[in-house]
C-alpha cells in the first residue's frame, strides 16, 4: 500500500505528466529525476493493463475546502471507478497540476483528494480541484457468478412497498495481484418492488352496556366495542361506541360539577375560585403591549372575559390556577394563542403571552412537473408555512377538488396505476385562519402504453449562415440542421415516489450526421440531427445576476447584505455587482437587499428565474433614505407624503403624543429621528425602485396585482443610542384629489409587505374624512382625505393601493436582428412593463406609474401583466422594454413613418393602440422603449382577436398566440456579428448542448469563453474573422470548430484606431475529458489589412509552447490557442463561468477595458492588445468619365475632343489607336508618375505631324 509522501508524489508526478500532453515546461533537475523514477515504477506495475477514468468534481472549494472523496465518487459514479485504483492525477479545473498551485493538498488512493482551506497560507482558500483514477481496464479475465434468490421484502407491514434484493459475484479466472484485477461490468445487486396484502380493520362484538352516568334524570350508558386492525393507516368504519338514555327518576335542582379547587359557577359550566385573581400580560414580539386584545377561556373562546388594556394587561376574578385551566388569547392581525394557568400558593398568579404578528400561508414547496408512462405512479408534494401554521391542504386536478377520502391525500398526494385521462395540471391550496394560498401548477404527462416516450424525428431548426456563405441554387442564408424538442418524457428513474425526481428526462440527441454546406467558394461542415431518443437532461445552473444602485444617482451599494428569507446568502460587490445561485426547485424567488451602512432603504425583490439555465441580469434600484428629522414625542406630529417640487403632497403620517415606544413597550418620551421615505409614482424614474412585485393573495389563495397611489418607509430612531423604536395609533391621509379614477376610492387599502415572501397584506382600510382650510388653497374651504389607522411595529414599508381587476395580457417578442425572423427569437430576454395613468385631459401625457412587471421571453415571446379599460382606450398607457444580460434592446420603431409590419400590429388597431417608441418626438432620445394604450381588445371586433393585448381569461391565448399574430417587437443592435457552430448549440437553453468532439463548449456544466484583442488602423471599422479547427487532438485534428465574425469597435479617443473582441475556441480537454487539444486559431480581418505587429509576451508564449503555428502570411495570423489562462498582458481574456453567456459578457467587458479584472462597454485600444493590422483604404488611381464631367467639365470636354482629334490623325496614318486612362493636367504625384510613362510614348506618334 503506498504511503501518504508516494501518494502525493505520484499526484504531482501524474500532473506533471498530463501537463506535458499541452504546453511543456522547464523543470529542475531534481523534478526530472523523481519523475524518471516514478515513470519506471508506474511502468514496472501497469504498463499495458491500466486506463485512466474520466475527471470527476463532485465539489467545490465553499466551506472547509475541496474533498473528492473516492467514497463519495463511487456512491455518484459507482461503474466508473474500479475497487482498487492504481493511481491517482488531480488537477484545477484551470488545468493547473496540484503540485503546481502551491498549496498544501492531500491525497490516498484509498480516500481520493482533499485541500483544506485552513491549512493554506495568508488566508487563501482552495482552488477548485478534479481527479481521475487509474484502473486496470474492464476485461474478459472478470465474470459475474449467477444471481442468487430474490431476498425478502424489505418491508413488513400490509399494504407497503418495498425493496427485495439479490447479488451476484464477480469472479477472476486468472491470478493477478490485487490491484490490477480488472472489475465486472455491471451491478452486483438487482432490486426489485415487493408488496404486502392490503391492511384490514375489524370491529369486535359489542361490550355490555355501562353503568347510567345518573342516579337521577336524564342520564346516558356507553357500551364499546374493539377495533381489530392490522395497521395503524386503516381504521374501522363507525364508532367504537354507542350511547343511549337511561334514568327517569327526577332530580332536585343541584350543580352536580365537582371541583377540585374552589365551587361551580352559577351556570354549573365551570368551577371558580372567589379568592383568586389571574392577571396576564401580553405582549407582541417586539416587546410592545398588545392594547385590545380578547380573553377567553379555552373551553369558551366565544365568550370574552376579558380585554387587555393599553399596557397589555388584563385581570380575571374567579379563574382557578390550576393547570388543566387554558386561557385563550385572540387579537386581529396576530395568530391566535392559548396558554396554561399555574399556582404559586398565593391568592394571585400571572399568565404572560408573546403574541406573533399573523401571516398568511405561503409555498415553500411547490409540485414538481412529472412525466410517466400508463400504470405507472407519482408523487406531489407541497409545503407551506405562516402563522398559524396552516392545517389543511386540498388538491386539485385541472381545476376540480379531489375526492380526500379517495385518494388520503395530505400534503403528499400520491396517484396509483396512472392512465392517461389523469394528465393535466394539479395544483394543491392550504389555508389557516390567517387566510389561503395556492402553489404553482405541477403537469403531470402519462404516456399511453404503446406509444414512444419521445418522438425520433427532429423538428426543424434553420441555422443562420455567414454573410459570405451563398448557397447555389438558393437565396437562402439558412440551413435546416434539426433539434429535438428538449420537452421532458418518461425515462428509468431508480425510484419513483419522490417530490422531485432525482434525474430528469428530456428528448435529446441520439443520432447525428455529417453533412458538407455549399457556400459556393467554400464549404461549411455541420452536424445535422438524425434521430431524437430520452434521455437523462443537463442539469443546468440557474443564475440571477444584476447590480445594485439607488434610482436618483446610480450610487452602488456597496457590500450590501443579500438575503434570501431569512438566510443571508451573499453580498454585493464594490461595485454594487452580485451573483446568485439558485436551486433549480425554486418557484418564486424574493430576495432582499440590506444597507448595512442604513443610507439606502432594505429593498425586497421577487426575480424571475430562467429554468433553463440561463442567467438573467436584473438592474436593481434602491431608494435612499430621506435625511431623518427632528420630532418631539410628547407632541402631535405630522409628516408630508410626497416629494414632488411644485405639487401638493399625495398624503400625511398622523402621529398621535406619546404614541412611540421602545423595544421592551416601554413609552418614549423624548426626540425622535424621523425619516419617511416616499416612493412618489408620480416620478417615473422610481418605479423601478418598488419593493416586492405588487401582488397580494385573495382569499381564494390567488396572487391578484395591486395598482399603487404610493409606498412609504418609516424610521423612527431613539435621538440619543439610535434605538428603532415603534409607534401605535398613527393615521396615514391619502388626498383624494390624487386619485384621478373615482372608482379605486372605496376600494382603497393600506398595506405592509412581507420581507420574507415579497407579498403586500393588509393592514387597514380607509376612511372619508374632510379638514376645514385650504392649507393655502384659498379657493376651497375643505378638502377630502382618506384616513386609515396603523401600527409600525416588524415591518417598516407600506403601500397605498387598490385591487384592480381591468387586466390584461400584452404580447412581446424579441428577435436577434431588425429583420424580425421566427426562426431568430431570443429567450431569457426580461421585458419590463410600466403602467401609467395619464392627466385628465392630456392622454399622451402620463400622470404616475401604477404598477411594475417583468416577465422572460420563452421559446415563444412574452405575455406581460398590464392594466387595461374596455371603455377608455388611453385610460391607462404603459412603457415596455427589455434587457438581456445588462444590453437594452432597441424597439421597432414608429417615425418616420408608421409602419404595421415593423411594429407587428395591424391596422386599424395600431391606430387606436397609439404606438409610440421613445425617440418617437425627439430623436435624440434612447431607442430602447415604447409607449402605447392599454386599449382592453373588443371580441365583436375582429381587428382586435389576433393580439397583441389579450383578455385577463385568455392567457393561454395569448402564451400559444402563432408568430404572425399581431405582438409588440424588440431587437438586438448587434448586426456586425455572427456565430456559427458545427454542432449547434443554443446559448440560452443548456439543454440543447450535445456531447461531441466538435462542440464549441466540450463540458456543459463549466463553459470557458476566450477573446483575443485585435486592433485596427485605418479610417474605418472592419470585419474580423475566426477560423477554429481542431489542432492536436486526433478525434478533430483540422476538423473546424466554427467561425466568428465581430465588428471592430471605435476608440472615440483615438483618431483612426478601432479593435475588436474577437472570440476564439478554447484549448483543452473535449467532451469525453480524456486528451488536450490545442486548436488552431486563424485571424482573419476583411479587407485591405496587414499584420504590423504581435504582443511580444504571446509571442514569446507560443514559441515556447510548441507546436508553433506558421505566420507566413501577413493579412492574417495563425496559432495554436494557448491552454493557460492568459490575461490582459498577452492581449488573450479568458472567463470560466457556469453559464456561456456570462463568461462572455465578462471577458468582452475586460477585452474592451484591456484588463484582467476590470468591465468596460468602451473600447480602449491602448491596452492589452494581442494582434495590430493596418487596414488603410484604397486608394482610387483611375476616375469615370461620369466622375471628371462632374468635377472639370470645361477640361475633360477639350481633353476628349484632343483625343479624338489624334485618334482620327494616327487612324488616317494607319497607327494602331491608344486610349488616355487620366487627362494630361492630372495633379499629384501619383498621377505624373502614371502620366509620364503615357506622354512619353505618345511623343513619337506626333513627330511625322510636325514633319
Amino acid at each position: 500500500m503506498l504511503g501518504l509522501n508516494e501518494v502525493a508524489l505520484l499526484l504531482s508526478v501524474m500532473a506533471s505528466v498530463a501537463l506535458g500532453q499541452g504546453p511543456v515546461r522547464t523543470r529542475g533537475p531534481s523534478d526530472r529525476t523523481r519523475r524518471a523514477a516514478l515513470n519506471t515504477f508506474t511502468d514496472a506495475q501497469a504498463a499495458g493493463v491500466t486506463e485512466w477514468t474520466s475527471w470527476f468534481n463532485i465539489d467545490h472549494p465553499g466551506g472547509n475546502g475541496d474533498y473528492e472523496r473516492l467514497e463519495a465518487i463511487r456512491f455518484y459514479y459507482r461503474e466508473r471507478v474500479c475497487a482498487r485504483p492504481t493511481a491517482m492525477e488531480a488537477r484545477t479545473t484551470d488545468w493547473v497540476a496540484a503540485a503546481d498551485t502551491g498549496e498544501v493538498v492531500h491525497g490516498s488512493l484509498e480516500k481520493g483528494f482533499w485541500c483544506i482551506n485552513r491549512e493554506q497560507a495568508r488566508g487563501r482558500v482552495c482552488s477548485n480541484y478534479h481527479v481521475r483514477f487509474q484502473c486496470p481496464p474492464g476485461s474478459m479475465q472478470s465474470y459475474w457468478t449467477n444471481w442468487s434468490e430474490w431476498g425478502a421484502c424489505s418491508t413488513t407491514a400490509c399494504d407497503d412497498v418495498g425493496i427485495k434484493l439479490r447479488q451476484r459475484e464477480c469472479v477472476n479466472t486468472q491470478p493477478m495481484p490485487l490491484l490490477l484485477v480488472p472489475a465486472c461490468l455491471g451491478h452486483h445487486s438487482e432490486r426489485r418492488e415487493c408488496s404486502n396484502p392490503p391492511c384490514t380493520a375489524k370491529w369486535g362484538p359489542w361490550g355490555r352496556w355501562g353503568a347510567c352516568s345518573a342516579t337521577c334524570g336524564v342520564g346516558r350508558r356507553i357500551r364499546r366495542r374493539t377495533c381489530a386492525r392490522t395497521s395503524e393507516t386503516v381504521r374501522c368504519a363507525g364508532r367504537p361506541a354507542e350511547m343511549q338514555k337511561c334514568g327517569k327518576s327526577p332530580c332536585p335542582a343541584k350543580c352536580q360539577l365537582v371541583c377540585t379547587e374552589g365551587r361551580p359557577s352559577e351556570d354549573c359550566s365551570r368551577c371558580t375560585c372567589d379568592d383568586h385573581v389571574l392577571q396576564g400580560d401580553v405582549r407582541a414580539v417586539t416587546g410592545v403591549p398588545v392594547a385590545g386584545a380578547r380573553v377567553a377561556l379555552d373551553s369558551q373562546p366565544k365568550v370574552t372575559r376579558a380585554l387587555t388594556d393599553a399596557n397589555g394587561q388584563f385581570r380575571l376574578e374567579g379563574v382557578c390556577s390550576s393547570g388543566s385551566t387554558l386561557i385563550s388569547i385572540r387579537k386581529e392581525k396576530f395568530a391566535p394563542l392559548t396558554v396554561s394557568t399555574s399556582s404559586n400558593g398565593t391568592a394571585r398568579s400571572w399568565v404572560r403571552a408573546v403574541l406573533r404578528s399573523a401571516e398568511k400561508p405561503y409555498i415553500v414547496k411547490h409540485p414538481e412537473d412529472k412525466v410517466r408512462h400508463e400504470g405507472g405512479r407519482a408523487m406531489f408534494c407541497c409545503k407551506a408555512t405562516g402563522s398559524p401554521a396552516p392545517d389543511k391542504y386540498y388538491w386539485y386536478h385541472n381545476g376540480t377538488l379531489l375526492d380526500r377520502k379517495q385518494y388520503k391525500y395530505e400534503e403528499d398526494l400520491v396517484l396509483w396505476s396512472l392512465k392517461p385521462e389523469q394528465s393535466g395540471q394539479y395544483y394543491c391550496k392550504t389555508s389557516s385562519s390567517a387566510g389561503s394560498i395556492k402553489s404553482s401548477p405541477a403537469l403531470l404527462t402519462v404516456i399511453a402504453k404503446g406509444k414512444p416516450a419521445c418522438n425520433s424525428s427532429p423538428e426543424t431548426h434553420l441555422i443562420r449562415l455567414p454573410m459570405d456563405c451563398v448557397q447555389p441554387g438558393t437565396d437562402s442564408m439558412h440551413y435546416n440542421a434539426g433539434r429535438c424538442p428538449h420537452n421532458k418524457c418518461a425515462g428509468s428513474l431508480d425510484f419513483d415516489m419522490r417530490c422531485r425526481d432525482e434525474a430528469g428526462f428530456c428528448c435529446g440527441v441520439q443520432d447525428t450526421e455529417s453533412r458538407i454546406i455549399d457556400c459556393g467558394s467554400y464549404s461549411l461542415p455541420i452536424r445535422a440531427v438524425t434521430q431524437c431518443s430520452c434521455k437523462k437532461c443537463p442539469q443546468p445552473t440557474v443564475l440571477v445576476r444584476g447590480r445594485v444602485v439607488t434610482a436618483d444617482n446610480d450610487e452602488p451599494l456597496r457590500f450590501g447584505h443579500i438575503y434570501i428569507g431569512k438566510e443571508r446568502a451573499g453580498t454585493t460587490g464594490y461595485q454594487g455587482g452580485f451573483t446568485l445561485q439558485i436551486p433549480p426547485d425554486t418557484q418564486r424567488l424574493v430576495v432582499n437587499f440590506v444597507d448595512p451602512t442604513e443610507r439606502f432603504l432594505d429593498t425586497p425583490k421577487v426575480f424571475i428565474l430562467d429554468k433553463k439555465g440561463g442567467s438573467i441580469y436584473h438592474n436593481v434600484k434602491v431608494m435612499r433614505k430621506q435625511t431623518p428629522i427632528d420630532i418631539n414625542a410628547g407632541d402631535s406630529n405630522s409628516i408630508s407624503l410626497g416629494e414632488i417640487e411644485g405639487e401638493d403632497p399625495i398624503g400625511q403620517l398622523v402621529i398621535p403624543p406619546n404614541s412611540f415606544h421602545k423595544d421592551n413597550g416601554e413609552i418614549y418620551e423624548g426626540t425622535v429621528k424621523a425619516s419617511v421615505t416616499f416612493i412618489d409614482p408620480r416620478n417615473i424614474t422610481t418605479a423601478a425602485a418598488a419593493p416586492g412585485d405588487l401582488n397580494f393573495v385573495d382569499g381564494e389563495g390567488d396572487m391578484l396585482p395591486l395598482r399603487t397611489y404610493g409606498m412609504f418607509s418609516v424610521d423612527f430612531r431613539d435621538e440619543t443610542n439610535k434605538e428603532v423604536l415603534g409607534a401605535g395609533g398613527v393615521q396615514v391621509l391619502l388626498d383624494t384629489q390624487h386619485i384621478k379614477m373615482p372608482e379605486h376610492i372605496p376600494k382603497m387599502k393600506l398595506w405592509s409587505l412581507n420581507p420574507d415572501t415579497g407579498v403586500w397584506e393588509e393592514e387597514s382600510d380607509f376612511a372619508y374624512t374632510t379638514t376645514a382650510g385650504g392649507h393655502g388653497r384659498s379657493k376651497r374651504e375643505e378638502r377630502t382625505f382618506l384616513i386609515g389607522n396603523m401600527e409600525i411595529r416588524e415591518r417598516r414599508l407600506f403601500n397605498l393601493d387598490v385591487p384592480e381587476n381591468r387586466r390584461c395580457y400584452v404580447k412581446v417578442r424579441a428577435y436577434m436582428s431588425d429583420k424580425f425572423l421566427a426562426s431568430e427569437q431570443l429567450e431569457g430576454v426580461v421585458i419590463s412593463l410600466i403602467n401609467l395613468e395619464p392627466k385628465p385631459g392630456f392622454s399622451s401625457n402620463p400622470r404616475a406609474w401604477g404598477r411594475f412587471d417583468s416577465v422572460l421571453t420563452g421559446s415563444n415571446g412574452a405575455c406581460l401583466p398590464a392594466f387595461c379599460d374596455a371603455q377608455r382606450p388611453d385610460a391607462y398607457t404603459a412603457y415596455v422594454t427589455a434587457m438581456m444580460g445588462g444590453e437594452e434592446l432597441e424597439a421597432a420603431p414608429s417615425a418616420p413613418k408608421m409602419n404595421p409590419n415593423i411594429i407587428g400590429v395591424s391596422q386599424p388597431y395600431l391606430d387606436k393602440i397609439d404606438y409610440q417608441r421613445s425617440d418617437h418626438e425627439d430623436p435624440a432620445l434612447k431607442k430602447t422603449a415604447f409607449k402605447i394604450n392599454l386599449a382592453k381588445p373588443n371580441q365583436n371586433n375582429i381587428d382586435e382577436t389576433n393580439g397583441p393585448i389579450y383578455p385577463y381569461a385568455n392567457l393561454i391565448g395569448c402564451e400559444n398566440a402563432p408568430v404572425d399574430a399581431n405582438h409588440f417587437r424588440f431587437f438586438r443592435v448587434e448586426k456586425d456579428k455572427y456565430e456559427y457552430n458545427v454542432v449547434p448549440f443554443e446559448e440560452n437553453d443548456l439543454t440543447t448542448w450535445t456531447g461531441d468532439y466538435l462542440s464549441w463548449w466540450p463540458n456543459p456544466q463549466e463553459f470557458r469563453a476566450c477573446y483575443i484583442k485585435v486592433k485596427i488602423h485605418g479610417q474605418k471599422e472592419v470585419m474580423v474573422r475566426s477560423r477554429n479547427l481542431g489542432g492536436t487532438h486526433r478525434e478533430t485534428k483540422g476538423q473546424l470548430y466554427g467561425i466568428r465574425d465581430i465588428r471592430s469597435t471605435r476608440d472615440m479617443r483615438e483618431v483612426n484606431t478601432s479593435a475588436a473582441c474577437l472570440e476564439f475556441k478554447c484549448s483543452g480537454m473535449l467532451f469525453d475529458q480524456a486528451e488536450v487539444d490545442r486548436s488552431i486559431i486563424a485571424v482573419l480581418p476583411q479587407g485591405n489589412c496587414r499584420r504590423t505587429g504581435t504582443n511580444s509576451l504571446l509571442q514569446e508564449y507560443l514559441i515556447k509552447h510548441p507546436p508553433v503555428a506558421q505566420n507566413n502570411e501577413s493579412q492574417g495570423f495563425t496559432m495554436l490557442a494557448p491552454v493557460d489562462p492568459l490575461g490582459h498582458n498577452y492581449g488573450i481574456y479568458t472567463v470560466t463561468d457556469q453559464n456561456p453567456r456570462v463568461a462572455k459578457e465578462i471577458a468582452i467587458g475586460r477585452c474592451f477595458d484591456g484588463t484582467s479584472d476590470g468591465f468596460s462597454r468602451e473600447m480602449k485600444t491602448d491596452s492589452g492588445v494581442a494582434l495590430t493590422f493596418s487596414c488603410p483604404e484604397r486608394q482610387i488611381n483611375r476616375e469615370s468619365l461620369f466622375q471628371r464631367l462632374q468635377t472639370n467639365p470645361a477640361q475633360t470636354l477639350s481633353q476628349m475632343a484632343r483625343s479624338m482629334r489624334e485618334s482620327e490623325g494616327m487612324q488616317a496614318q494607319g497607327l494602331p489607336t491608344r486610349t488616355m486612362a487620366y487627362p494630361l493636367e492630372q495633379q499629384g504625384r501619383t498621377q505624373s508618375r502614371r502620366v509620364a510613362p503615357a506622354t512619353r510614348r505618345r511623343a513619337p506618334l506626333r513627330t511625322p505631324q510636325r514633319q
